[in-house]
């Protein structure tokens, strides 16, 4: 059974020969490349559902391969740092990944956080409505697009995740723990800082003014409200 086609991109050869033993293990179909720009170009030859990245590579780096990689495509990205920094770890958010893991990790730790990468919220459901209007942005429930002032802006898989279950709660602070439980699956909820980052990225997407929400509003010590309008509702 194929759980799903992962790209390896490092540059050192041992790691990738265990990551495709681990995950062929685990019925994944593994293809690698040594650098950024070999990922690029696999990606531009095949599907896949999922990249793991190493953020230290030469050439072009793994921040930046994961930008070309945002700049078109929807496939989940973890990254795999060797600091534990925390600028790090929000620099690879920041990017477009959708998660990172720390070098030297462990199998289970790295299962985990490939399975929550995978995870998708489910579709609306039925009787729901396939899309939402607040005042010049339009939310396409149905195909995961948003459209802001006339002009698609693209979202990261888990940004919409993270979206549309703020949607599905309008006007009701979440708490930090909740959101991450829903959206990145039961292992997490004091990752806070993901949250922050996602949260800023969904800012500069959806908000007229992202240093001044009028939606995606912070709950001081609770976490984040999505403010809809009633006549929006």
């Amino acid at each position: 059974m194929n759980a799903g086609r992962i790209l390896v991109v490092d540059d050192e050869p041992q790691i990738r020969r265990v990551l495709r033993a681990t995950l062929t293990a685990k019925g994944y179909e593994v293809v690698d490349a040594r650098s950024g720009e070999e990922a690029l170009e696999a990606l531009r030859d095949s599907r896949f559902n999922l990249v793991l990245l190493d953020i230290n590579m030469p050439g072009i780096g793994g921040l930046e391969t994961c930008r070309e990689i945002r700049a078109s495509s929807e496939v989940a990205i973890i990254m795999l740092t060797v600091h534990n920094a925390e600028a790090d770890k929000v620099a690879a958010l920041d990017a477009g990944a959708d998660d990172y893991v720390t070098k030297p990790f462990s199998t289970p730790e790295l299962l985990a956080r490939i399975r929550a990468a995978l995870r998708r919220q489910p579709n609306a459901g039925e009787g729901a409505p396939e899309s939402i209007v607040i005042e010049e942005v339009e939310i396409k429930l149905a195909t995961r697009r948003v459209v802001v002032q006339g002009r698609e802006s693209r979202l990261t898989p888990k940004e919409f995740d993270l979206l549309q279950y703020l949607l599905a709660n309008p006007n009701v602070a979440l708490p930090h723990a909740r959101l991450l439980q829903a959206v990145w699956g039961p292992d997490y909820g004091d990752q806070v800082e993901y949250l922050r980052v996602f949260v800023n990225q969904l800012r500069k997407k959806i908000e007229p003014d992202p240093a001044h929400p009028k939606f995606l509003l912070t709950e001081p010590w609770v976490g984040y409200r999505f403010a809809i309008p009633p006549k929006s509702a």
